[in-house]
């Protein structure tokens, strides 16, 4: 067993074309580390609707140039065999670590199938990429990128010649396409040939930004803006320029991009502590709003001072915020979000006369809504301009919000404000979330089954009127691992993460408010059942 594993691994050696992982790999095999190698050579890492996302290093279980460059043939066989032979395929990448490298084989290798490719002329916002595929009429998109993981990670996300991520069937189409690649030998990679863009795509993009903005509409807020380490700054700044807002606070410590995340421990707005040096820089500026993007700038995170201090806006209240300043500037089309994000955007749609849907979880799925005009998930992920990004997009949101908040300082009012209007009038909508990071994958199978064995019949007193296997679909939705406890009052959503390796478990209360003067004791019941809610969940799932 062990020979073998050698073997296999030399094999992998032999056809590696990169020095640095062909010295990592020749270190593990002959230092006889079975342990290591094992992990290295247990499987290939599984190539899906999130594309490929894990781990740096060498062997077909981390993400290196050999399994890049086979995910590339596979998605240019892929596209052969689609009758987009001839396509243009762009690329674009972010600042991690082998990210050019990445993004530079993988034009050689569409290059060498007879495709057409482009690669973006530096690291850039993936909504730039999104844009990019339909504004250049492309047959693919691929972003290298892992958004928000942790610095070690890189990842390879697949677009279709829609501007969309990829769904099934075409996620196991490419799939089966990459396992019939044997040998890199047989993937012909030339020297050149591709097209490296000039700035003329992002500059459409930019002038497609003004579009979410209303003309006239008030551009007085003054912000505090975290890059965090990554490729979000001069694309904002760019946009916030052109629309005429005053020039964002940076913080300096983040705003430049540095693939080793330094000052976090988790690139994510979302994560504890990722927020600290934005609202440090915020006590001592004193702005309106901040306003944060994750490394790859296609998530938006907003905080608001809320009495003495900050604090970060959740995703789905931003949603809601966002959706209502859109209702109020007469916006016409289908309000989309995913099952995972609070059900107030449906009440707020419903109020206003327009179409609702609800999607499985991720912006592939959101992305698709026809005649979407909004789409968001609480993962602070934002939808505003489907005509020109379909996905989401952190700095379009941006503008939106700070358009918003401008609006609201002329009236002398908050953010924090419209969210009391808006429980007052839609009931108060309270969501939380119980991540558990794991570094067994086990440990979620589990969990998993401990709920479907077992179901737990109340949460926090409160009777659970149906719970649903999502693994079943819906009339509505399509099959996905998870499940949903619908409560009186209440509903929660069991899911494992599709990126990282995290049991997501969703939350959401809905407390009646009938005048301003009741939303303190809503705040707190809320939070008290959300508290309740998450104790008896962990207990129930074994966490």
């Amino acid at each position: 067993m062990q020979d073998e594993l050698i073997a296999r691994a030399r094999t992998w050696l032999a056809e590696d074309p990169d020095a640095e992982t062909r010295e990592e790999l020749a270190g593990l095999i002959d230092a006889g580390d079975t342990t290591e190698l094992a992990a290295r050579f247990s499987g290939t890492l599984q190539f899906g609707t999130a594309g490929l996302r894990g781990e740096l290093g060498a062997g077909p279980m981390r993400m290196n140039r050999s399994v890049v460059i086979r995910a590339a043939a596979g998605l240019a066989a892929y596209l052969n065999k689609q009758g987009s032979a001839g396509g243009l395929v762009v690329i674009g990448y972010d600042a991690r670590h082998k990210s050019a490298d990445f993004a530079r084989d993988t034009a050689a290798v569409m290059t060498g199938a007879g495709l057409r490719a482009a690669v973006l002329p530096r690291p850039l916002p993936t909504p730039v990429l999104a844009f990019a595929i339909r504004h250049l009429g492309a047959v693919a998109g691929v972003e290298v990128t892992a958004s928000h993981n942790p610095p070690r990670d890189n990842g390879y996300k697949v677009y279709l010649g829609d501007g969309s991520q990829i769904v099934p069937p075409a996620d196991a189409e490419i799939a089966a396409e990459i396992d019939a690649v044997r040998s890199l030998a047989d993937v012909p990679r030339p020297d050149g040939g591709w097209e490296t863009l000039d700035d003329s795509v992002l500059d459409a993009y930019l002038a497609r930004t003004d579009a979410v903005l209303a003309d006239g509409s008030p551009r007085t807020a003054r912000t505090v803006y975290t890059a965090m380490h990554g490729v979000g700054k001069d694309t904002l700044l760019a946009a916030f320029a052109r629309a005429g807002f005053p020039e964002p606070v940076l913080v300096a410590e983040q705003a430049e991009p540095d693939p080793e995340f330094p000052t976090v421990a988790f690139p994510n707005p979302e994560e504890p502590g990722a927020m600290d040096l934005a609202f440090a820089k915020a006590r001592e500026t004193d702005p309106d709003l901040i306003v944060a993007n994750d490394p790859d700038a296609d998530r938006c995170a907003v905080a608001v001072k809320d009495g003495a201090d900050w604090r970060m806006l959740r995703g789905d209240e931003v949603g809601a915020l966002l959706a209502t300043h859109l209702v109020r500037r007469g916006a016409q089309g289908t309000f989309a979000e995913s099952i995972v994000s609070s059900s107030l955007l449906g009440r707020i749609a419903e109020k206003a006369g327009l179409p609702y849907e609800e999607t499985l979880t991720g912006f592939k799925w959101i992305a698709r809504v026809d005649g979407l005009r909004y789409g968001y998930e609480e993962a602070l992920g934002y939808c505003v301009d489907p005509e020109g990004v379909r996905d989401k997009d952190g700095i379009t949101a941006a503008l939106l919000i700070t358009e918003l908040a401008s609006q609201l300082k002329e009236e002398g009012r908050t953010l924090l404000d419209l969210l009391d209007d808006i429980a007052v009038e839609h009931g108060l909508h309270a969501t939380d979330q119980l991540s558990v990071r794991v570094e067994d994958l086990s440990v979620i199978a589990h969990a998993m089954e401990q709920l479907r064995e077992q179901p737990p019949t109340t949460l926090a007193g409160l009777a659970i009127t149906r719970a649903e296997d999502l693994t079943r679909g819906t009339d509505r939705l399509p099959p996905t691992d998870g499940l949903r406890y619908t409560l009186d009052g209440a509903r929660v959503i069991v899911r494992p993460s599709g990126t990282e390796p995290k049991l997501k478990c969703y939350l959401e209360v809905v407390v009646p408010v009938a005048t301003h003067a009741d939303l303190p004791e809503a705040h707190a019941t809320a939070t008290d059942l959300l508290a309740k809610i998450k104790q008896d969940l962990s207990a129930a799932a074994g966490i």
